[in-house]
């Protein structure tokens, strides 16, 4: 599947934040002293272990950024898999330049790559089940655009990007406002019609008071086993879409998806994925 990229626009702050980081203020002395000015290369990013790979757009756009001069063929793309062995992109022209701009490549490349290929493994696990595997709010903080945008790269789908996107209500909103009744009802008063609704519980009883109150297009099943989720599923009976979140690990998904929830969310897409080990040869 080949995906959309983000407009470099976008991704250039941050990536250039990242380079001035590594180049600090006087560039890369190493370089500078021992290659030659005039000396040309030409490098491959090559795969050192079995991925899904992302971050491909962002490790081009970081050589671009040292050095527009450079050529750069990207033949795995965001989005695809590669194998141990595989040559991910090619980069030729100035060494110094290619040298200079290697690590926050291979950084963003290896943990972006980590993500997407954390999340095609929940995926997989939902294979034949209508349950959308979605992220969090729980990334790195600076890099919640291209973490989410390696989770799409994986297959999975994002849930919102800030606080800002949708109302979500979860326990201690519960909790500070007085109950289910009282926050459904305050939404219902002030929020936006063009704005989505998700409100969490913890307990079937919750769920049945968020089902006779209304307000709510999203109800997030928190922390639920597998018995209340398929109870919790029978009781809303397509009335709001249902999210299935907490204790979501690899080895629960396919049975999560298995109860009927429409969505499976959850943080270590992006908090725990491992990054994959990519590597830049001469």
């Amino acid at each position: 599947m080949s995906y959309a990229t983000l407009p470099d626009l976008v991704l250039e702050p941050l990536v250039r934040n990242a380079l001035m980081e590594d180049l600090g203020s006087y560039g890369d002395v190493t370089t500078r002293a021992v290659i030659p000015a005039d000396t040309t290369y030409r490098a491959t990013l090559n795969a050192r272990e079995d991925a899904h790979v992302s971050g491909m757009q962002i490790a081009a756009l970081a050589f671009r950024l040292v050095d527009p001069s450079l050529s750069i063929k990207t033949i795995i793309a965001d989005g695809q898999t590669c194998r141990k062995g595989d040559t991910l992109m090619e980069i030729s022209g100035s060494a110094a330049s290619i040298l200079s701009g290697e690590r926050v490549a291979l950084n963003f490349a290896g943990r972006l790559t980590g993500i997407a290929t954390k999340t095609a493994g929940f995926v997989a696990r939902a294979k034949g089940t209508k349950a959308r595997i979605t992220c969090t709010r729980k990334t790195t903080p600076g890099l919640r655009i291209v973490e989410k945008l390696a989770v799409l790269h994986g297959g999975g789908f994002n849930h919102r990007y800030s606080l800002s996107d949708a109302i979500l209500i979860k326990d201690n909103h519960i909790a500070a406002a007085g109950g289910v009744q009282s926050v459904l009802e305050a939404t219902k008063a002030h929020a936006s019609h063009m704005m989505a609704v998700e409100i969490e519980v913890d307990t079937l009883d919750q769920l049945a008071e968020v089902l006779n109150v209304g307000g709510a297009s999203v109800v997030l099943l928190d922390n639920m086993d597998n018995a209340m989720l398929r109870e919790a599923v029978q009781m809303v009976d397509g009335r709001m879409a249902t999210e299935a979140s907490g204790n979501v690990t690899l080895d629960r998904i396919a049975e999560i998806a298995q109860t009927g929830v429409d969505y499976i969310s959850s943080g270590a897409l992006t908090h725990s994925a491992r990054t994959v080990d990519l590597g830049l040869d001469f």
